[in-house]
């Protein structure tokens, strides 16, 4: 059966290597899923991106193990293989060699990008055209969340990547010695080193960014309310799923994150919970809800005897048999149930932007508020950002000094949390609540 392609027309010319020759017509591009980036199993060797005829792309794999020699994750290389194997595909297309490729070449491809849309594959099963889905139509906002559902496009962020990938790409076959003479994914700077000629009277201007990478929007991250939280939480089937999201809220961990953890790694006595970081491997401790550990413990008791339960063994599991860890693509596609029976559509990161939304300052604050479990290292929360209403609190608090007196160990009297704010409070300010989960309150402060 013939493969479906993704088809875009762009009204421009190559720019021709010598003026003599004359410019191609790129009026009509038509771009195949040739090739495919493959899982090997080889842990020296990932993945392997292979051509048309099936024979792998030897630049591609020299790359590819330079990035595993600097340290970069099976992810990180499976990220940098597809935005390369869709440069390949482009050039394949194009009948372009990707060592003769110009300026203009990786002009069109960043066009390409942007205007022609995701691709359309066949069903995986029936071998058909997809049919449209029961979901939202792409870029329809929710009447919930406000977040608009995926479009028709790429992102930009997507888009931004694969220039960025593109670039290091060629950077590394021309300190190779092959490739062409000039990486075709130029610097918006001429030459030389960035902001080599600066006057310190005038701002700086944008000469690190690629010269075809668009521009990302500037967005406010989005953390769910807490009437929206308790709704969800309310909503979720299984203890497990409890404990999942209690941890994600608490810990400000990404999902892939906790997804890893063991049981080893787990110390319910100083409420830490160790986690692998997904950029530099170390391994940090984090403090935790003791709401999370509470249904993590009546979570475990459901599956006693019948799930590994070693040092080395996950913590998560499948609900089903046979019983497997729990993939990333699982708890999201539980999460989804979640969502889809309130309407909205929150996704697991905007659980991270839960504690940056409570605690608005700096990251030397939020660690003298963290307590001793967390001053020994940085508190893994988001980096602190800015919503429309705290701007005009942090302008008019910042020729103020920092207060230097710690925060109190309660609330205030009488003061009934919801279930996202002692999540991400507790591990910071340790209270002494009574009740259960959902009604408790914290006692009065004692005078002094």
């Amino acid at each position: 059966m013939p493969s479906r392609r993704a088809v875009l027309c762009l009204d421009s010319l190559l720019v021709a290597g010598d003026e003599e020759d004359a410019p191609g017509d790129l009026a009509r591009i038509e771009v195949p899923f040739a090739g495919a980036l493959t899982e090997t199993g080889d842990v020296f060797e990932p993945y392997r991106l292979i051509d048309g005829d099936g024979q792998m792309v030897v630049p591609v794999a020299e790359f590819l193990r330079s990035l595993q020699a600097s340290g970069r994750s099976e992810a990180t290389q499976r990220s940098y293989g597809m935005d390369l194997l869709r440069w390949f595909r482009f050039a394949w297309a194009i009948e372009c060699p990707w060592d003769q490729a110009t300026r203009a070449e990786a002009r069109d491809f960043c066009r390409w990008l942007q205007l022609a849309g995701k691709p359309e594959r066949d069903h995986w099963r029936t071998g058909r055209p997809a049919e449209p889905g029961p979901g939202p139509a792409p870029g329809t906002v929710n009447a919930i969340t406000g977040k608009a559902s995926p479009g028709r496009g790429l992102a930009v962020s997507t888009v931004a990547h694969c220039e960025t990938v593109c670039r290091s790409f060629y950077d590394h076959r021309l300190e190779a010695g092959t490739g062409p003479l000039a990486n075709p994914f130029a610097l918006a700077r001429t030459g030389g080193r960035a902001h080599a000629d600066h006057n310190p009277l005038e701002p700086f201007h944008r000469e690190r960014a690629g010269l075809f990478r668009p521009r990302q929007p500037q967005r406010v991250p989005r953390s769910i309310p807490d009437r929206m939280f308790d709704e969800l939480f309310a909503g979720l089937a299984s203890h497990r799923d409890r404990a999942l999201v209690a941890f994600w809220v608490s810990t400000a961990a990404r999902a892939s994150e906790l997804l890893g953890v063991t049981c080893g790694s787990l110390d319910p006595g100083s409420q830490l919970v160790t986690v692998i970081r997904k950029g530099s491997r170390a391994m940090q401790p984090l403090p935790a809800s003791p709401d999370a550990f509470v249904w993590l413990r009546l979570c475990q008791e459901e599956t006693r005897g019948q799930v590994p339960s070693g040092g080395d063994d996950p913590v998560w599991w499948t609900l089903r048999r046979p019983f497997r860890p729990l993939s990333y693509h699982a708890a999201r596609a539980m999460f989804g149930r979640a969502n889809a029976a309130l309407g909205a559509n929150w996704s697991l990161h905007d659980l991270r932007h839960i504690l940056s939304a409570l605690f608005p300052c700096s990251d030397s604050r939020r660690r003298r508020a963290s307590g001793p479990a967390a001053c020994a290292v940085r508190l893994p929360s988001p980096r602190c950002r800015l919503s429309p209403n705290h701007v005009g609190r942090s302008a008019s608090s910042a020729a103020r000094p920092t207060a230097t007196r710690m925060p109190p160990n309660t609330a205030s009297a009488g003061r009934s949390h919801t279930a996202a704010y002692r999540m991400a409070r507790d591990p910071l300010m340790p209270l002494r609540c009574s009740g259960s989960w959902a009604t408790r309150t914290c006692p009065p402060r004692r005078s002094t």
